[in-house]
């Protein structure tokens, strides 16, 4: 079982890994010839919303990698104090209870994603290049399913000794 959930960790990191990569590059390649056209003295409309939500999947990306390793936004005063009791008991609870934590909001806020989502669907309108704003605004309830599933893992592992 261990086995099965770092594979797909791994799976998951590559894809993270992978997308950002792409995102970062097409956001340089964008804006730069954003930059390039505007001196030419001519531009095109629909770059610079694509470079904005390039952007905005990145973040989502880079999220997912910072939750694998554990290096995403938290309150290190209650992780100090656990470190100076020095007990793999009182570590073991703190790291899953944690995760689990991480893992109930990331799952609140994959929610109020797709809630936001099914109203831009219903009341949205076509944003750029004939997309419409609701697959825009389905990038939030994506990214945050991801992290949710990277959360979801750490938390599996750190209950079955997975990750110590």
């Amino acid at each position: 079982m261990i086995k099965l959930v770092q594979l797909f960790d791994e799976l998951l990191e590559k894809i993270s890994r992978s997308g950002l990569v792409i995102c970062l590059l097409a956001t340089l390649f964008l804006a730069l010839s954003s930059i390039v056209l505007r001196w030419l003295g001519s531009s095109l409309n629909w770059i610079d919303p694509l470079v904005r939500h390039l952007v905005f999947i990145s973040a989502f990306l880079g999220g997912s990698i910072a939750t694998k390793s554990n290096q995403h936004i938290k309150v290190d005063l209650l992780t100090k104090i656990i470190e100076w009791a020095d007990s793999k008991i009182v570590s073991w609870f703190h790291r899953n209870l944690i995760s689990f934590f991480c893992f109930v909001v990331a799952i609140a806020l994959v929610k109020s994603g797709w809630d936001l989502y099914l109203s831009e669907k219903q009341f949205g309108s076509d944003s750029f290049l004939g997309i419409h704003s609701s697959v825009m605004v389905g990038i939030i309830p994506m990214g945050m399913g991801l992290i949710s599933l990277r959360f979801l893992n750490q938390l599996i592992l750190g209950t079955l000794g997975g990750n110590k």
